[in-house]
């Protein structure tokens, strides 16, 4: 899985690690470890283990963040194909969006709603039960992240949580979720400049906020929001448009009183882009299909004499789908099912044409080419 090890699963979703994440791991671990050294009572090398420790449950503490997006989602019936530890934090892979705006809400608050809750717990646990001072320490400082992990992901925009809170909100007022996400992208990609002008001032000194990882972290709201919007444009663009527009132009369609000399003359010899013709009978209704090496088992004597649906082999293998559907959900169709055709029908039933993946991107880039000039 792009190069990242599983490590696990729990509640039947498999947890990974980025090669990345060892190298925040060994970042944290000397940190706290040599944060923890000045205490007088830890010797040798009992606060790098506590360090390790500490940086431990500080990512457990982000897997639980990603867990709250992840249970909500399985409780509206969402897979959820993996969670994965990478140099920012945590990501959870949902096999869809949410329905609704509201369950859209849920699933984006969920995580942050975690980090809260665990913030209040080290809290609790720090005023109210008396621990040695290093201990007392580690207990501040979970606090202290998962409020900052808490407040960091309820930013405004895309990939952040806060992102997918106003995508919802957004998506509730429009009623279309592309708007959502074109709008949450914007913002984040705001941010993300933000964060690269802080972080490049600070890194040059010029600034007494940010770091390097401030700069990081810009470029990576910059990348992944500028990623969101140019989804969510072309799968609205998608939605403007109709399988009949992306069929095939001059797709391979015979009628099947059409005899084997004429289908030959007419569509086989010295062509050589289909091996396969959809047959109709004569109101378009599709038949099945014929293959031009079928053409090799008759005689060429005989070819004259023979029909083209004597030939006809059963093509139930074939989907179909309505002309007027949009192509947003014809692409769902083709992904879903794992096809690379798709046979168009009118809504009397009548073959329109064929539609592959390469005509629906093709289509896609002639719209975008026209909207750009």
């Amino acid at each position: 899985m792009n190069g990242n090890i599983r490590v696990g699963n729990l509640f039947g979703i498999p947890f990974y690690v980025s090669p990345s994440w060892f190298i925040v791991l060994g970042i944290v671990t000397l940190t706290y470890g040599g944060q923890l050294a000045l205490f007088p009572q830890l010797g040798g090398i009992t606060p790098w283990i506590l360090g390790l420790v500490t940086a431990l449950l500080l990512f457990a503490s982000v897997i639980a963040h990603e867990l709250g997006h992840s249970l909500v989602a399985i409780s509206q019936k969402i897979g959820v194909k993996s969670i994965t530890l990478f140099i920012f934090g945590g990501l959870a892979s949902l096999e869809k969006e949410s329905e609704t705006p509201l369950e859209a809400f849920s699933v984006a608050i969920a995580g942050p709603l975690v980090s809260l809750l665990l913030f209040g717990l080290f809290t609790i646990i720090g005023l109210n039960v008396a621990l040695p001072l290093p201990i007392a320490a580690i207990i501040s400082l979970l606090a202290s992240i998962n409020l900052a992990l808490a407040l960091f992901n309820l930013i405004p925009g895309l990939p952040l949580d806060g992102g997918n809170v106003l995508k919802a909100l957004v998506w509730k007022i429009t009623g279309n979720p592309n708007q959502g996400i074109i709008f949450a992208s914007r913002v984040g990609q705001i941010f993300g400049w933000l964060a690269i002008l802080i972080g490049g001032l600070a890194v040059v000194g010029l600034s007494p906020i940010g770091s390097f990882w401030t700069l990081l972290i810009g470029f990576f709201l910059l990348q992944n929001a500028g990623n969101s919007a140019q989804s969510a444009q072309v799968q609205e663009m998608m939605n403007g448009l109709t399988a009949e527009d992306a069929v095939i132009p001059n797709s391979p369609i015979v009628n099947q009183n059409l005899n084997l000399r004429s289908f030959a003359n007419d569509y086989v010899i010295g062509q050589n882009k289909w091996s396969k013709f959809l047959v109709t009978d004569e109101a378009g209704n599709l038949q099945g299909a014929i293959a031009t090496d079928d053409l090799k088992k008759v005689a060429t004597s005989d070819w004259t004499k023979i029909l083209v649906k004597e030939l006809i082999q059963p093509n139930q293998a074939l989907t179909t789908v309505r002309s007027n559907q949009t192509l947003l959900e014809v692409v769902k169709l083709l992904e879903q099912q794992r096809i690379p055709q798709l046979a168009v029908v009118n809504e009397n039933g009548a073959i329109v044409g064929l539609l592959e993946k390469a005509s629906v991107i093709n289509l896609l880039q002639q719209k975008t080419q026209l909207k750009a000039a």
